[in-house]
């Protein structure tokens, strides 16, 4: 039997065409019960190649092929396999030293210092051809690799075999008997391994050109480097035909696996300790942020009587304390605080983390979620236990001096970045492709054009392939395009580049390194995970995102220049009725308000004429792709053109405020609990499921929502009738919490236009000075609101923008600059 002990996924940029999922499904294919992955320095893909494969029924082994220097020359690859739990913490360290302690300006590698210092459940293989010892044999320094192959010896100890390959690369045969030799001469084991980075031998030609992409050379060059076409997923036949003159090599590959018992686990969410009593700290805040923000409003604007609001407060507060996530909303409201202390502009809220009446109290999010119908069960359900995730936004300028407070606060070895892998994705491997086989630049241009451009929802290569006829065409009728579109096909997906997530930080209870293995984004100061978004969480950690928003740096310098003019406004305490703000909205010039100025939501609001901070929510909620069709009857019932359509009289009052159109995703969950006597957690759960429309799901909850409806004395026929309707709706609904806190937003830059329309230009200018066409948009939409853009004398000691005499006031020399 034979086992592979070097694989290399696509986690090893531009190295490998096999996805961790590739990998296991050959593994299976194969009939291999075990896989190693040994990605290039990085263990990028533990973690998921650990649950992979487990649930394919094969053996995970967590490695790395590590890129080691030591004294007199040493250097090369070698692997290390995790045998236990102890060895897999020393991998992780190893790996992040080759990242974060290797110099800017050199590949990450580690000292084999530190690789013998760190050693402890390890097996290694000593990197066959690119390893440290055949360094030393093919330097034609036999004794030096002598003496390096006795202390990985000696500190490897019985846990070290020669690794040897056959893949007709250049080098391989040259040191391969003086290794065997060795080998025997110390009494150390065999091993065959082979070096996989493709399925099958006719991958070759894609992955010759994907090397080339990392490399920067061109298929055509005659001395660039090359690899053979024997790195495939080879058989364990072909395997044992390979080396059936040392068998033992061979069966050593089982002998590994069988020592390599250790696999990657998930773990349960691990958050630093707030303080002793976390629960009653959490109360203790929660009821005093309540009582100042009731203090605040005062009895008149209250939006519900004092007790209703302290019922829900407790309520909330016991379903953090039960779920174990008072600490989570306590290091959230601190650094919130922080921020706020400082005079750091924070978002009234994001996501729907804004429908909690807690996170009102702890000043985490700026808006009272009773006074707009928000539903706490929208971001916690107890009946179906997630952690809860705070969006943050803070002035983009200020962001990082936040971050710095957390990782002072909590200590630097545990405050870190999430990483994020970029992918080739349809145009960008088109284009790459067509680079190295050094095609005109024009055509592969027209080609590349031919792909639709949607972030939203990217178009594959092979849908575009499908659906564009002069794609298909060309692919068809000349050799070169085809030979592109065939390459491309078969290296789209895979991970281009790592960098770092834009808004996550994790914040853990430990060093870092004791949980994940860590990286470093040569443009950031602070560390990332090794492992993205998606797995970060898995392996215990806790996500906060820390987003920078340029609204709101727009809105700090907005009103500092009005300071400077000598009015002080505090924006948290503007009325939600101002004339001006709703004359300006009905207008369409809103330019600059966030969420309202692009054409098409200029004319919505034209067409629609909010008059109320509840119209505003609708609107930033309807204005995408689904439920734009609404938007007619919304507009239409509002201004009394037309009767709003109640599909039942319990639900008018649920659906009023959007005159009859399903609008948010609460509302779902409200239909839900009024007419078929939900609870809100269970309304959530129905939410969900009517999103993803699995139909096993959707028949049980249809049972429950008619036996429910039927309690009420809704007929059969109209409860379903009403069920359709809602999964409609739940399929594009949105989350109100989320069009909540945003409308709050775009209300306080439309009140800034309105009302201060000189700074509030200044200010939107001041953010956009390398854009000379947003500034010249600006300057023309100045003139509609009656505002004179002036270019003042270069030499003017002002800064790029000011206001004066009633002008905008910019220098030129910035803005040719």
């Amino acid at each position: 039997m034979f086992i592979h002990l070097r694989a290399r996924s696509s986690y090893s940029l531009l190295q490998s065409m096999l996805d961790v999922k590739a990998l296991g499904k050959l593994a299976v294919k194969h009939g291999h019960p075990a896989l190693a992955l040994t990605d290039s320095n990085n263990l990028f893909g533990a973690l998921e190649f650990s649950e992979t494969l487990a649930e394919k029924g094969v053996q995970p082994i967590v490695g790395c092929a590590l890129d080691v220097r030591g004294p007199d020359g040493v250097a090369g690859v070698i692997a290390l396999l995790a045998q236990d739990e102890t060895g897999y913490a020393n991998l992780m360290r190893l790996s992040s030293a080759a990242f974060l302690e290797t110099p800017a300006n050199e590949e990450a590698h580690v000292s084999l210092a530190q690789v013998l210092a760190e050693s402890g459940g390890l097996i290694a293989l000593t990197g066959g051809p690119l390893g440290p010892v055949s360094g030393q044999l093919a330097a034609n320094k036999p004794s030096q690799a002598k003496a390096l192959l006795k202390q990985l010896a000696r500190t490897f100890d019985k846990r070290l075999y020669v690794e040897l390959q056959r893949h007709g690369d250049p080098g391989e045969a040259e040191t391969e008997g003086a290794l065997v030799d060795l080998a025997y001469a110390l009494g150390l084991p065999l091993v065959a391994t082979n070096d996989v980075r493709f399925e099958k031998r006719s991958d070759h030609a894609a992955h010759d050109a994907l090397s080339c992409i990392a490399g920067g050379n061109y298929l055509g060059e005659t001395d660039r480097p090359r690899m053979s076409s024997a790195h495939y997923f080879k058989s364990e036949a072909e395997m044992c035909a390979l080396f059936d003159d040392l068998p033992e090599a061979i069966a050593n590959t089982v002998e590994v696996a069988q020592r390599c018992a250790y696999r990657v686990r998930q773990r349960k969410p691990m958050l630093p300790t707030f303080n002793s009593d976390e629960r009653a700290e959490l109360a203790a805040q929660a009821e005093e942020g309540l009582k100042a923000r009731l203090d605040a409003l005062g009895p008149d604007r209250m939006s519900a009587t004092e007790e209703a609001y302290y019922t829900r407060l407790r309520f909330e507060v016991g379903v953090i304390q039960q779920m174990g996530f008072s600490g989570y909303f306590l290091i959230v409201s601190d650094f919130i605080k922080w921020a706020k202390t400082n005079d750091i502009p924070v978002g009234p809220g994001r996501g729907s983390g804004a429908g909690s009446l807690v996170a009102w109290s702890l000043t985490i999010t700026d808006l009272d979620p009773l006074r707009f119908g928000l539903l706490f069960e929208r971001f916690l359900n107890p009946e179906r236990v997630s952690m809860p995730d705070f969006d943050i936004d803070f002035c983009q300028e200020r962001r990082g001096e936040v971050i710095e407070y957390v990782k002072n606060k909590y200590g630097g070895d545990r405050v870190a970045q999430i990483i994020t892998f970029g992918t080739l994705q349809a145009r960008a491997v088109l284009r790459d492709v067509g680079r190295v086989m050094q095609l005109p630049f024009g055509q592969v241009d027209r080609l590349a054009k031919l792909v639709p451009a949607n972030p939203a929802n990217p178009v594959t290569l092979a849908q575009a392939i499908e659906s564009e006829e002069r794609l298909k065409s060309a692919r068809a009728t000349e050799p070169e395009v085809g030979q592109l579109l065939d390459t491309a096909l078969q290296l789209e997906g895979l991970y281009r580049n790592a960098s770092t997530h834009a808004a996550g930080v994790v914040i853990g209870d430990r060093p870092l390194v004791e949980l994940v293995p860590l990286y470093r984004d040569p443009r950031s100061d602070l560390p990332a995970t090794q492992f993205n978004m998606k797995w970060v969480e898995p392996a215990g950690l806790v996500k906060f995102d820390f987003l920078g928003l340029k609204t709101l740096t727009v809105i700090d310098r907005a009103l500092k220049f009005m300071k400077k003019r000598g009015v002080d406004l505090d924006l948290s305490k503007i009325p939600f009725d101002d004339a001006r703000t709703y004359e300006l909205m009905q207008s369409g010039i809103t330019l600059g308000v966030f969420q309202l100025e692009g054409q098409g939501m200029r004319d919505t609001l034209r067409k629609v004429k909010p008059t109320c901070l509840e119209d505003i929510i609708a609107l930033i909620s309807l204005y995408r792709p689904g439920p734009m069709k609404n938007i007619d009857a919304f507009a239409d019932v509002k201004h009394g053109r037309m009767e709003a359509d109640y599909p039942h009289p319990l639900l008018e009052p649920l659906l009023r405020e959007t005159y009859g159109v399903i609008v948010y995703q609460e509302q779902v969950m409200q239909i839900a609990q009024v007419l078929s006597g939900y609870s809100l957690g269970e309304a959530d759960l129905l939410r969900r499921a009517m999103g993803k429309k699995k139909p096993e799901e959707m028949a049980k909850q249809r049972t429950r929502f008619l036996e429910g409806a039927a309690k009420n004395d809704v007929n059969e026929m109209l409860a379903g009738h009403i069920f359709d309707l809602v999964a409609e709706f739940a399929g594009y609904g949105f989350n109100k919490s989320h069009a909540a806190a945003y409308a709050v937003v775009a209300y306080q830059t439309a009140y800034l236009k309105a009302n201060h329309p000189l700074e509030f230009t200044a200010a939107s200018m001041s953010l956009d000075l390398s854009n000379s066409d947003k500034l010249a948009n600006f300057r023309q939409d100045a003139r509609r609101i009656g505002v004179e853009v002036a270019a003042p004398d270069v030499n003017r000691s002002n800064a790029d923008f000011d206001v004066a005499d009633g002008q905008v006031l910019y220098a030129l020399g910035a803005v040719r600059n």
